[in-house]
């Protein structure tokens, strides 16, 4: 097998069409809770605890209702949703050896079509997602 430098790849080429989301390397950035706060901070002109504490506070909240088996809605953003699934029939893919997979509960995301729209560049971006 043989190994590529990272350092050493080209840099992939970088679209610029209008209202498209472009990415400089093929790395996917993350936004932190930490970041996240920041931003509250500097946008918001709250002091970094409030911030800190309001990011802390809607991530509880999500999770809670959750937890009660309730589904999250967020209009123009999307949907958390709690999806139960069935037990099955699995196989140890070491020994083939058949394991029976229990049921349970998995939460799912769905964007909605105007998150959808704006990341694919297809809806312009507004004041509403800056």
């Amino acid at each position: 097998m043989s190994s590529i430098d990272p350092a050493s790849a080209p840099e992939p080429e970088i679209e610029t069409e209008p209202n498209r989301v472009a990415l400089p390397t093929l790395e996917t950035p993350t936004l932190t809770k930490a970041e996240l706060a920041d931003l509250l901070f500097e946008r918001l002109g709250l002091n970094k605890r409030e911030s800190k504490d309001m990011v802390e506070a809607f991530f509880d909240l999500i999770h809670a209702t959750l937890v009660s088996g309730d589904d999250v809605k967020m209009s123009g953003f999307g949907n958390f949703n709690i999806r139960r699934k069935a037990p099955r029939p699995g196989r140890n893919p070491r020994t083939g050896e058949a394991i029976p997979i229990k049921a349970r509960n998995v939460v799912t995301f769905h964007a909605s079509h105007k998150l959808k729209g704006v990341v694919q560049g297809d809806i312009p971006l507004d004041d509403e997602f800056e």
